[in-house]
């Protein structure tokens, strides 16, 4: 049966997934199925999981939205909630594309990476402060739902040219969200935040974006970067101002934004003082 499938993936790469989702729990998607259902009948679910994955036939559903409270400010965020299925099919390309990128990924790249956390970015962001007299705070608008599906694809084929990846990877972006109200959108951009895949999809888009080209152009600037928020720190206001107007080109060409309220330049000493860091 192994020799008739159009793919080679192991039945121990689905299990394997498998109690990486079940650790995270999770809400149920849009099928209502929990951990806990997906468990009473384990064995041809994870089968069936294995079988239409190594047979190309494996179609993603609809991702659930729900909006959740968004820190004092009032407004909310939306998550995309993929089913227990969905989430550890994603966990299976994930499972295949860390080991790949993790290595290549910038040292200062915080966000969903394993043996990191924002404690680190925090405890690094300190010590440059003091060092630094001024900081960039900046904050992409949107970014998960405004990613470009052509640069994130042109990305992911730098690092790996297995085609079920890419074949799976594809579906996964183009897969509608199911509303509150149970109306169908789709999608022509972005990674529904809450999906297994989007963190790892995400610190790739912005390695290339935004961690290589502060790399190459502004070398003597180090920086934090936890998912789309980043602290860059600068010898004084003036190199920050102009860092500030090169991102935001840069960023337009990558068909992003800078959020214009949640980016500015502060002194860095004075932000950490107030804070009581």
């Amino acid at each position: 049966m192994g020799r008739a499938k159009s793919y080679c993936i192991a039945k121990r790469e689905v299990w394997e997934a498998y109690k990486r989702v079940k650790a995270n729990r999770g809400a149920a998607g849009v099928d209502g199925q929990s951990i806990e259902d997906f468990d009473r009948d384990l064995s041809k679910n994870l089968y069936r999981i294995w079988n239409r994955m190594s047979s190309g036939s494996y179609f993603p559903p609809p991702v659930r939205r729900v909006d959740i409270p968004k820190g004092d400010t009032g407004g909310t965020r939306p998550l995309g909630i993929p089913t227990v299925s969905d989430r550890i099919a994603q966990m299976v390309v994930r499972r295949h594309l860390e080991p790949i990128l993790e290595p290549v990924f910038h040292r200062d790249s915080y966000g969903y990476r394993p043996g990191k956390s924002a404690h680190n970015a925090l405890v690094m962001a300190r010590q440059r402060c003091w060092a630094h007299d001024w900081v960039l705070d900046l904050d992409i608008k949107s970014f998960f739902d405004e990613i470009d599906w052509d640069l994130l694809m042109r990305a992911v084929r730098r690092h790996t040219d297995c085609p079920w990846v890419l074949l799976y990877l594809e579906r996964w972006l183009r897969a509608p969200v199911s509303m509150p109200d149970g109306t169908l959108v789709g999608r022509e951009r972005g990674t529904p935040q809450g999906a297994v895949v989007s963190p790892v999809l995400a610190n790739l888009f912005l390695h290339y974006a935004f961690d290589l080209w502060m790399q190459r152009e502004y070398p003597s600037i180090p920086f934090e970067r936890y998912a789309d928020d980043a602290i860059c720190h600068c010898a004084n206001e003036e190199q920050a101002l102009e860092l500030h107007q090169a991102l935001g080109q840069r960023f337009e060409a990558c068909r992003l934004r800078l959020h214009p309220e949640k980016t500015k330049t502060v002194g860095s000493v004075a932000k950490f003082r107030s804070t009581g860091a």
